[in-house]
């Protein structure tokens, strides 16, 4: 039985589905904002689906448009493709772009030095071949090594990968094979190789989308959970975790401190030095207390200047040090363009919770303690008895 495919019906299909690629990317994303990773894939597809029609019209058209142009295509359209790859994972600083750009251009000029000086098809299949795998390589290996990839961009970075390997294989059996290896010529490296770079076009234009569209929706659940001036949780967030630590911490009898925290006089800085001054010290003050706290603790903003800390395993004396602690990270800042220094107010209440015990409580108490911390003059820390303040 004969498992060969006919290339040319491969190549049809590859046209067909990048043709196919770049309507449907279009329809879908035309009420999206298009961003430079959307654009750079978008116009890689373009160049690929004339690259692959150029490739079918071989024997029909002349050479320089079949063979040195489909072929300078598709270089440029892979580098693109890589480029776009590299820019999903959050890898695409400039020297990268310099460098893909300076590849495509010496696998150019190593093309086109072949198909004047040496022109024999198997040498241009291995040049050829080699400049796809060096291409796709380092995306593939982007993909599934980067720290914040998707199970989907990994899947994504197996199929590349599997692209590249199946391209320096051609490669090498093109050098070292006395067969024949013509683009039209039936065999097995070709079939590989052409529906490789067919599950690419099918299953990697799909993938490519769902993880836009993944992202899309990252920003999106940043956006509904965090407060966009300064990165803290927004207060339903930080209400909801918090209200379900409460619950695992009654459970395992473990302590909890609820802290709620203020700037001093944060009016006076508005109003003496203008409210993008007074953002320029919310943002200080919530980049400082996140980098003072570990991944279990849990920091948001309340509203205005008045934010609060969820703190679990420490007792009173613990969380009352580590607040020092924080206040003096606080009072040490300087923040340019601003000659006077902040500070915090802070009110703390800890203790065991049990399943009796409620978030809105916590708050209430707490905000007692809050106040009382600035009428002792501010830039302190107020603690108590979590049964007594309610009483």
């Amino acid at each position: 039985m004969n498992f060969l495919l006919d290339m040319k019906t491969i190549l049809v299909t590859l046209v067909v589905g990048h043709l196919f690629t770049v309507v449907l990317i279009s329809s879908y994303w035309r009420n999206h904002s298009r961003d430079s990773t959307f654009n750079t894939f978008f116009l890689a597809k373009c160049i690929q689906a004339i690259a692959w029609l150029l490739v079918i019209l071989r024997g029909g058209i002349p050479d320089l448009f079949t063979v040195s142009i489909a072929n300078s295509l598709q270089f440029i359209g892979t580098a693109l493709e890589s480029i776009a790859l590299l820019m999903l994972v959050n890898y695409s600083q400039k020297h990268v772009k310099t460098f893909y750009i300076s590849l495509t251009i010496v696998f150019l000029v190593s093309f086109h030095s072949i198909l004047l000086f040496y022109n024999y098809e198997h040498i241009r299949i291995f040049c050829a071949s080699i400049a796809t795998f060096v291409l796709a390589i380092f995306p593939a290996f982007r993909l599934m090594r980067e720290k914040s990839s998707t199970l989907l961009m990994k899947l994504m970075g197996i199929l590349y990968y599997t692209v590249a390997l199946t391209f320096l294989v051609r490669a090498i059996v093109a050098l070292l094979s006395e067969q024949r290896m013509g683009l039209f010529t039936p065999g097995w490296i070709q079939t590989i190789s052409f529906l490789s770079i067919f599950l690419v076009m099918l299953l990697g234009n799909i993938g490519f989308i769902l993880i836009l569209k993944e992202r899309a929706d990252a920003e999106l659940i940043h956006m509904a959970y965090y407060d966009d001036l300064t990165q803290a949780l927004n207060r339903r967030t930080f209400v909801s975790r918090a209200k379900q630590m409460l619950i695992s911490c009654s459970k395992e009898r473990k302590y909890v401190s609820f802290i709620l925290f203020d700037i001093d006089y944060f009016k006076k800085f508005n109003d003496n030095y203008g409210h993008d001054v007074g953002d320029r010290i919310l943002q200080d003050l919530s980049k400082r207390i996140n980098h003072s706290l570990d991944s279990d603790s849990l920091f948001g903003r309340y509203g205005g200047d008045e934010f609060a800390i969820f703190l679990t395993g420490l007792d009173q004396k613990e969380s009352v040090n580590k607040l020092e602690k924080m206040k003096q990270l606080i009072a040490d800042a300087e923040i340019p363009g601003i000659p006077e220094k902040y500070s915090i107010s802070i009110g703390v209440i800890t203790l065991i919770p049990n399943h009796s015990t409620k978030l809105e409580s916590l708050y209430v108490c707490c905000d007692k303690f809050l106040y009382q911390a600035k009428n002792n003059g501010r830039n302190s820390i107020c603690y108590g008895d979590y049964e007594e303040s309610l009483t």
